[in-house]
């Protein structure tokens, strides 16, 4: 159920906004699992994104503002919804779509939104003529989902940089992560790709600090 409609009926729509139940932790997690087949289904998953309404839907329109567009930050907070659920191949799925349709964009800067189209191959996404951009929130999208991807949480009360089950998308074999900082210290970490694992190396730790990986 998306809302209550003016006569307090319920609105039984497929949308973006349940991402949000992961987000915050909500979601009871015997639901998690359909509902992240249901937010990766080929209806709400454009291969860009997930769309803020589903194609199956009456009001889809992949070209209007709210239904049926994709917002990279809408997808930024899914992801980290499905990864705090321990869906992170899915997570890693929406990282991979909305950095592919940054090479299509100037300067790879994600705008505010743009049309939720399916993704064919050899073209890119179809704009949304007055999208804002920059925005904020769609400039942070690329660190939030990479966060969600590694799986990375500070804990400043026992002084821990955790990263766990971390994925890599794709697209990155390798990524670095300096100045990590935590109470009076920090750290630089390494994550790499080796084959189907992925590998974490600390570089570098100043202070006080544990930084502790799982697989």
């Amino acid at each position: 159920m998306l809302a209550l409609d003016g006569d307090k009926r319920p609105c039984k729509v497929r949308s973006s906004n349940a991402g949000h139940a992961l987000f915050t932790g909500i979601a009871y997690p015997e639901r998690a699992a359909r509902l992240a087949l249901t937010l990766m289904s080929a209806s709400s998953f454009c291969g860009w994104g997930v769309r803020t309404i589903a194609s199956t839907e009456a009001r889809y329109n992949p070209m209007s503002y709210h239904n049926g567009s994709i917002w990279p930050h809408d997808n930024a907070l899914i992801a980290s919804g499905l990864a705090r659920y321990g869906y992170r191949t899915e997570a890693a799925r929406i990282f991979e779509g909305l950095f592919a349709a940054s090479t299509y964009i100037d300067l790879r800067r994600l705008p505010e939104l743009f049309c939720g189209l399916p993704r064919r191959r050899a073209q890119g996404p179809t704009f949304y003529p007055v999208a804002c951009s920059p925005q904020a929130w769609a400039a942070a999208t690329p660190m939030s989902l990479l966060q969600s991807c590694l799986g990375l949480e500070f804990d400043p009360n026992a002084l821990q940089i955790s990263l766990n089950e971390p994925r890599l998308p794709s697209f990155l074999d390798e990524v670095t992560l300096r100045h990590l900082l935590i109470g009076n210290g920090s750290a630089d970490i390494a994550v790499r790709r080796s084959g189907r694992n992925v590998v974490v190396d600390v570089i570098d730790r100043k202070g006080d600090i544990r930084v502790l990986a799982t697989a």
